[in-house]
């Protein structure tokens, strides 16, 4: 048997034993010196970086900046042991810079050494060129208005090949996100490529497909913007940065990395302050509920809690009754997660997670002498005791609590240890909501009611305290589509609510630390209309569609 002998397969395999050696190497080092290994072809290189040393300087000393985000610069030693290496950190942290160091291979050096001719050929390199643009993401979100001009932008940048092209689609994709109102951006790795989406409405959207070379820089780019750590893409990370599009309006980005199978996936979640400037009659209250909810808001003490799963409203609840109630008059504080909306006038206070969490920023907002309090979200059983204690000596208390209904936050109360008769004395009013779409008023489509609908609404209020409010059961409205909407057929948002407050004969079944559905039972008695009836109420008004209510629950008993 003749064996064949192939040169280019040897070679090929020799390149990638000296690759696998001079990167053991490297990591090696990294663990004598204490400092982070990296691999740098994998990373996006910042050209305003690279603009800190020259290619002489950088060469001599086995250096490299490779990242500058404001004041924070990454810089990749070979040996970060050297005079000449040392006495170029030193240079730049005399110039205020604050350096990360990190250990690579000389291969990785050479990766980043070649991007200096990106800097003295191409004239239209300006800095910061590789960092977002405030400027450029105001410029693109005036130039699109679809779903399909995002994709249309992201695909162009693409097919030019340009070596800028990461920290434009970045642009691109926060610039879209922000003129189409998302509340989140999302970029999930599969076998063969990326899926961008967008969370438009509550209801996650396709936007374009993205090739997994293009998402290995992304997501180095992503990672520099928010402050997370490049080589580490085994465990879940979160980070945050910011987007100033004018004096008076900064958007906060919150990065949440997961590993998953094939890649890391990304969650961009776009805290805009002016989706939280919502009047309290604007959230879409019932007259009677919103005339009640008034009543509670102007008490001197006691508890009112907003329940929902994530992205229900809460938050944007909390701030419209902030909005309501305040005057010169009263002092507010809140302990938030971020802060998403600043109010003139309030002291506002942001949760640090090791030294200010919600529990010690309560007992440090008491010792302020405040009227009223809110707090983000009670947590656990310390935030809630204080929480608890501080309505029922003298102050109003704003919380949010993740249950699905509002009869659920008093069983989960008392699970996480507050007393059930201290309870009763301290919360007054408990809000449950979700948020469905509104019907696009130029293009919704009525259609009549057929028996079965008919019969499934009168089920929903077979018990109801609201059967008079039901405007009428012949017809409903139904999403069509049109250039207003994006031909999704819905525009905006509106809340369906549910509110029990407390009553002599609630404060006597909460002695016996009853269950959702006890409490529930004995609200049928009580002019409770559930969430559900409330959505109801808003299709036969046009509001909304049936399919969008049963998104989000469940109208079967």
């Amino acid at each position: 048997m003749v064996t064949e002998f192939n040169e280019e397969k040897q070679n090929r395999r020799l390149a990638e034993l000296r690759k696998k050696e001079e990167e053991d190497l490297a990591q090696l080092l990294s663990s004598k010196y204490a400092i982070d290994y990296l691999d740098l072809s994998t990373v996006s290189i910042n050209t305003d970086a690279l603009r800190l040393l020259s290619e002489k300087e950088a060469r001599e000393a086995n250096v490299a900046p490779f990242t500058k985000v404001g004041s924070n610069i990454g810089i990749a030693f070979l040996s970060p042991g050297t005079e000449k290496a040392q006495n170029i950190k030193k240079r730049l942290e005399q110039k205020g810079l604050v350096v990360t160091p990190y250990i690579v291979s000389k291969r990785s050096l050479e990766w980043v050494w070649r991007r200096y001719k990106d800097i003295t050929e191409t004239s239209e390199v300006h800095a910061g060129v590789l960092d977002i643009s405030s400027t450029d993401i105001v410029k693109i979100a005036t130039e699109v208005s679809t779903t399909k001009d995002v994709r249309a932008k992201i695909e162009g940048v693409l097919a030019e090949k340009k070596g800028y092209r990461i920290s434009h689609i970045v642009e691109i994709i926060v610039a879209g996100a922000l003129a189409l109102k998302a509340s989140d951006i999302h970029l999930e790795p599969e076998e063969k490529e990326v899926r961008l989406r967008y969370r438009l409405d509550g209801v996650l959207t396709d936007i374009t497909l993205l090739d997994t070379d293009t998402y290995r820089l992304l997501l180095s780019r992503i990672k520099l913007l928010s402050g997370l750590k490049l080589n580490v893409s085994a465990q879940a990370q979160d980070g945050r940065f910011s987007i100033t599009l004018s004096d008076e309006l900064e958007i906060e980005i919150r990065t949440s990395i997961l590993p998953g199978a094939y890649n890391e996936s990304v969650v961009l979640r776009i805290l805009d302050p002016r989706s939280l400037g919502v009047q309290l009659e604007d959230l879409g209250m019932r007259p009677d509920l919103l005339a009640r909810i008034e009543k509670e808001l102007h008490r001197p003490n006691g508890m009112i809690l907003t329940t929902g799963p994530t992205g229900s409203g809460k938050t944007t609840t909390l701030y419209s009754f902030l909005k309501k109630i305040h005057t010169p008059n009263i002092k507010i504080i809140t302990i938030e997660d971020p802060i998403e909306y600043h109010i003139a006038g309030i002291v506002q206070t942001q949760v640090d997670k090791k030294k200010y969490t919600f529990a010690n920023g309560l007992r440090s907002a008491l010792r302020q002498d405040p009227d009223v309090i809110m707090v983000g979200e009670i947590r656990d059983n310390e935030a809630a005791d204080i929480a608890i204690n501080a309505s029922l000596t003298g102050h109003l208390v704003f919380s949010t609590l993740h249950t699905n209904s509002a009869a659920g936050a008093f069983p989960r109360l008392i699970d996480i240890g507050i007393n059930a008769k201290i309870l009763s004395s301290a919360v007054t009013t408990v809000i449950a909501q979700r948020l469905v779409r509104k019907l696009c008023p130029d293009c919704k489509r009525e259609v009549s009611i057929t028996p079965e609908i008919k019969e499934k609404f009168m089920e929903v209020f077979e018990t109801s305290a609201a059967k008079d409010a039901l405007p009428q059961l012949e017809h409903m409205w139904e999403a069509a589509g049109c250039s207003t909407c994006d031909h999704s057929g819905y525009k905006g948002r509106i809340g369906i609510y549910e509110a029990i407050f407390m009553s002599p004969k609630l404060e006597e079944l909460l002695r016996e630390n009853p269950s959702s559905r006890d409490i529930e039972n004995l609200m049928l008695g009580e002019n409770f209309v559930s969430m559900k009836e409330d959505g109801v109420i808003k299709i036969l008004s046009g509001i909304t569609s049936l399919s969008e209510l049963e998104r989000v629950v469940t109208l079967d008993a």
